[in-house]
């Protein structure tokens, strides 16, 4: 049974980086904000082995007129523990803590092939696809709590 706990921001780059950035320096796997006190990150341990990482940034998006907007960022779970519902863990303590916040919206820049998942997660799309450097096509979606 996966636990699912706090972590510090420096903790999530062992798998933010082969997930969201391979081929690329680790220091990119340092996000904006990640060392806020109002920013929470959140490691998903299978066996004690760190399998899967999500950040929660309060952050505003234009496209939302809502007070308490929450970004999700960073969401990764490493291909050996993929397709065993650690993502929608994730997701769930995600957006409890958000509740526990008094958060009105979620959103979020998804990946092109992530799409789906959150659709399945109750996310909507908004706006138009758009391109985040060398990292492909990314679609802004949201949900409201």
């Amino acid at each position: 049974m996966p636990q699912i706990r706090e972590i510090a921001s420096s903790e999530t780059y062992a798998v933010r980086h082969p997930v969201l950035r391979p081929a690329k320096p680790v220091e990119t796997c340092r996000f904006d904000g990640d060392d806020l006190g109002s920013t929470t990150h959140f490691g998903l341990f299978e066996n004690g082995e760190l399998a899967g990482v999500a950040s929660l940034f309060q952050n505003k998006h234009p496209a939302f007129p809502d007070f308490r907007q929450f970004q999700l960022r960073g969401m990764a779970v490493l291909d050996d523990f993929q397709g065993r519902s650690f993502g929608r863990d994730l997701i769930v303590a995600v957006e409890d803590k958000a509740r526990r916040a008094a958060a009105e919206v979620i959103w979020f820049n998804a990946r092109e092939i992530a799409v789906g998942f959150y659709e399945k997660m109750g996310y909507k799309l908004t706006g138009k696809p758009f391109q985040i450097g060398e990292i492909g096509t990314h679609y802004v979606m949201f949900k409201r709590m």
